[in-house]
C-alpha cells in the first residue's frame, strides 16, 4: 500500500482536511508543486489593518499617553497612559493570531501555507517586544506571502525594509559616525550637565541577525569586520515618521534617512562596495542571497524542517544545489525537496510542534476558529505563544524542543477539551480514517471503538502517535 498521498498532505501541508487525500491522491508531487506559484494568499475571513495603519495608531497613542504623563505624575494617571498604549496595539495583535488560524484551518494550499510558517519563523521577530507588538503579523502577511513563492533575494529585501524587522532590531536608531547627523551633534553646544544630547552610534543588531540567521549562518565565512562593515551600510534603513528634525518619510513604511547613514566606500566579505546610499544595501543582500554559504544553510533548514531533524546530507546537496542553479529562485529549491527519495520514507520522523497539532487538529475536525482567544489560549498552554519566539533565532524545530512530560500532558489537556467541544453525532471513526488515511493504525482504530464517548475516542486519535507525527 502506498502512502504517498499521506506524506504529501501531513509531512508537507500541515494535515488532512476531508477530501485532501483524495485531492492529492493521483499525482501527490504534482498537487505539491502547484501550491508553489504565485503569491501565499491568506485564507479566512478576519480582516487586518496594514502595517502602515497600525504604525500611526500607535505614534498617535504614544502622543497621547506622553501628553497624559506629562498633565499628571499619578500612579493612576501612569496606569491609564499605559492602557491607552496597549488598546491600540492588541487588538491588531489578537487579530493576526486568528486570521493566522484561519488560514492555516481552511487553506486549500496547506503547502504554500506551510511554506509562509516556515519563512516566517526564519525571519523571526516578536511581539513581546512592546515596539512591534501589534506589528508582528504584518511582516509575514505583507513580506513574506508575496515572495514565499519567487525568488529569494526578493524575499530577504522585503523582509529586512519591513518595518516590522527594522524596529525589532532597532535599526532605526543606528546612526554613522560620519553622518550628517552625526556631524551636526558634534559642533551642537554640549548642555549644561556636560552630557551629549543625543546618543549617536551603530547598531549591529539587523546586520549581525541577516548574516547570523537570515543568510550565511553561522560559520558562513563572515567575521567581526564584516558585521561592522554591513551595520555601517545598513545605516539609515529606517521608518517613516516621527518628529522633528528626522521627521520624513510615509509613517509606518520603510524609508532611507540619508542624514543617518555612514557615507564612503566599504568592505564586507572581501568586496568593494561604493557609496549608494539605500542601493548600497541592496546590493549585499543581492550578494547575499546568492552566496553558498546561504544556499547550504537555508537547504539545511529546509530539509530539516520537512524531512528530519538530522538533515539527509544528499538531500541537503541536492537542495542547495538547485538553489544555486535557479539564482536563488525558491520552487526550484522546493522542487528538489519534493523529488527527494529521503522525502517519500513511510516512516515519519518529524514529531510536530504546538503549532503544528493545533493546526492539524483544526484541520481534521474541520473546526475555524470564530474568536482570537480561544486560538491564544491553545498557544499558551502548549507553549508557542504565536508570534513570540524567544529569540530571533525563530522556534525549535526537533523533537526534543518539545515532546518532555509536561508538554505531553498539556496537549492531552487541549486534546480533550477540543474533542469534548466536537458535534456530537459525528462518527470519530471517519473523521480518524479522512485525517490519516492509510496511515490510521490498528491499535489506534481499536482504542477509538472501544472508548466509552466520542469525545473520548477522538481525544485518543487526536494523541495517537501517528498523529503526533509527520
Amino acid at each position: 500500500m502506498t502512502l504517498q498521498p499521506e506524506i504529501a498532505v501531513m509531512r508537507f501541508g500541515l494535515g488532512a482536511r476531508p477530501g485532501d487525500l483524495a485531492a492529492a491522491a493521483s499525482d501527490p508531487r504534482a498537487w505539491l508543486r502547484a501550491q508553489t506559484r504565485g503569491p501565499a494568499a491568506r485564507a479566512g475571513t478576519t480582516e487586518l489593518a496594514a502595517s502602515n495603519e497600525i504604525f500611526e495608531a500607535v505614534l498617535a497613542a504614544r502622543e497621547e499617553r506622553r501628553e497624559e504623563r506629562l498633565e499628571a505624575a499619578t500612579p493612576d494617571a501612569v496606569k491609564a497612559a499605559g492602557a491607552i498604549l496597549r488598546e491600540a496595539y492588541q487588538p491588531h495583535y489578537r487579530a493576526q493570531v486568528l486570521a493566522r488560524a484561519q488560514s492555516a484551518a481552511v487553506t486549500a494550499q496547506p503547502f504554500s501555507e506551510r511554506l509562509v510558517h516556515f519563512w516566517a519563523n526564519h525571519f523571526a521577530v516578536s511581539a513581546d517586544k512592546g515596539a512591534i507588538h501589534g506589528l508582528a503579523g504584518t511582516l509575514e502577511n505583507e513580506a513574506i506571502r508575496p515572495h514565499v513563492n519567487g525568488r529569494f533575494v526578493e524575499l530577504l529585501t522585503a523582509v529586512e525594509q519591513h518595518p516590522a524587522m527594522i524596529a525589532f532590531l532597532d535599526n532605526q536608531y543606528s546612526v554613522g559616525a560620519d553622518s550628517p547627523a552625526a556631524r551636526r551633534a558634534a559642533v551642537r553646544p554640549a548642555p549644561l550637565s556636560g552630557r551629549p544630547s543625543r546618543r549617536f552610534g551603530i547598531n549591529e543588531n539587523l546586520a549581525r541577525e541577516i548574516l547570523e540567521l537570515h543568510t550565511l549562518g553561522v560559520g558562513g565565512g563572515y567575521r567581526q569586520e564584516d558585521v561592522t562593515s554591513f551595520a555601517q551600510i545598513l545605516t539609515g534603513w529606517s521608518i517613516g515618521g516621527g518628529r522633528g528634525r528626522l521627521a520624513g518619510g510615509d509613517p509606518g513604511k520603510f524609508h532611507f534617512r540619508v542624514e543617518l547613514h555612514e557615507p564612503g566606500a566599504k568592505m564586507l566579505l572581501g568586496k568593494r562596495y561604493a557609496e549608494q546610499g539605500q542601493a548600497e544595501g541592496e546590493a549585499v543582500l543581492a550578494d547575499l542571497a546568492g552566496h553558498p554559504s546561504t544556499a547550504r544553510f537555508l537547504a539545511t533548514k529546509l530539509v530539516r524542517h520537512f524531512i528530519a531533524d538530522d538533515p539527509p546530507p544528499q538531500t541537503v546537496e541536492r537542495v542547495a544545489r538547485a538553489y544555486l542553479k535557479s539564482d536563488g529562485h525558491l520552487p526550484q529549491a522546493y522542487a528538489a525537496l519534493i523529488e527527494s527519495p529521503e522525502a517519500w520514507e513511510p516512516q515519519p520522523r518529524k514529531f510536530k510542534t504546538p503549532e503544528d497539532f493545533v493546526f492539524s487538529t483544526l484541520r481534521a475536525l474541520e473546526l475555524t476558529p470564530s474568536g482570537p482567544q480561544e486560538v491564544i489560549h491553545a498557544f499558551d498552554l502548549m507553549g508557542q505563544r504565536q508570534y513570540t519566539p524567544g529569540s530571533p533565532a525563530g522556534w525549535a524545530d526537533t523533537t526534543a524542543s518539545w515532546d518532555g512530560p509536561d508538554a505531553l500532558m498539556h496537549r492531552v489537556l487541549w486534546a480533550s477539551q477540543t474533542a469534548g467541544r466536537y458535534p456530537q453525532g459525528t462518527s470519530p471513526g471517519e473523521v480518524a480514517g479522512a485525517a490519516l488515511g492509510g496511515r490510521l493504525r490498528a491499535e489506534t482504530a481499536t482504542a477509538m471503538r472501544r472508548a466509552s464517548t466520542g469525545s473520548q475516542a477522538l481525544a485518543l486519535f487526536l494523541m495517537s502517535p501517528e498523529f503526533q507525527r509527520r
